[in-house]
């Protein structure tokens, strides 16, 4: 839809002659200058949010309007999505957590499981040092497995429980999981509500929801947002030769490569985990180590 769209209000607001601010923009096919309406509801792991309510469609209209126009992290996210959901998908399916939650971590990192934020939270879903051990994950100087895609999504996973056990709603578990289940818990009990939606929250919270609500719409329908990414441009992962086990030191990681036939970087790209340059091990435990095939 090839139309030229005429640029002349500036002049007045700017003090630019007409004849040199009008101008025609023609506007390529594809581009698109408007986000998706805000559907009547979204069915998410089970429920069902509409946004009936003036305040609740502003919120997910805003999400809406910021995926749209956000263009480096949403078409990152589509690039991604195809290899880290490979992974984290079975791991929610197994444990019995709805796997639309899959979208909490595309939140939490843009699908990049090499995030970290300000804050010191890392890996794909965004664990904090204390919170991750908590749930089981180590992490010390040579190895953090909060970058471990399988052992962190099994630790979400037994945060996610925990949360919706105590809540029953999984938008008000995805908002502890941004606030803290202390502090939403404290608010239920202030405010008197149910549902986290119904909640008066710090910002970065309250657009939290929504913005795993807008993702699972986005992932969905991208063509709607104006983005579309050709199957042979999405990402992947090599290959896995062999999954080595290992219960001893590895005083030189890159000496451990090539002894198996790989480089420092495929071995590390492979091992997010491993966070150093050698494996001291001195508690002799047993770390599995992924061999990419990258011949």
């Amino acid at each position: 839809m090839n139309k030229p769209l005429v640029l002349s209000l500036l002049a007045g607001c700017l003090m630019v002659p007409t004849a040199v601010c009008a101008q025609v923009v023609y506007v390529p096919e594809g581009i698109h200058f408007q986000a998706p309406s805000v559907p009547q509801f979204i069915e998410f792991a089970g429920q069902t949010y509409r946004f009936d309510r003036p305040d609740l469609y502003e919120r997910m209209d805003r999400e809406l309007i910021a995926f749209t126009y956000g263009h480096t992290n949403s078409v990152l996210m589509l690039k991604r999505a195809e290899r880290m959901f490979a992974i984290v998908e079975p791991i929610l399916k197994k444990n019995g957590v709805p796997e639309d939650l899959k979208y909490l971590m595309a939140i939490e990192c843009n699908l990049d499981p090499k995030a970290v934020s300000s804050a010191g939270a890392a890996g794909p879903w965004q664990f904090l040092r204390t919170t991750g051990r908590s749930y089981g994950l180590e992490i010390a100087d040579e190895v953090d497995e909060r970058y471990n895609i399988e052992k962190s999504t099994e630790a979400a996973c037994k945060y996610l429980l925990e949360a919706y056990g105590k809540y029953g709603d999984w938008m008000t578990v995805a908002a502890s999981y941004n606030a803290g289940q202390g502090s939403i818990s404290q608010r239920i009990a202030n405010q008197r509500q149910q549902r986290g939606m119904d909640l008066f929250l710090p910002a970065e919270t309250s657009r939290y929801m929504f913005r795993i609500l807008t993702a699972k719409y986005f992932m969905e329908n991208p063509e709607e947002f104006g983005f579309h990414v050709e199957p042979g441009e999405a990402y992947t992962y090599p290959a896995t030769k062999e999954t080595v086990s290992v219960s001893t030191a590895i005083p030189n990681l890159t000496d451990f490569a090539e002894e198996h036939g790989t480089t420092y970087f495929f071995l590390k790209e492979a091992n997010l985990w491993l966070r150093s340059d050698k494996l001291t091990n001195k508690a002799g435990k047993t770390y599995k180590i992924v061999i990419p095939d990258t011949q």
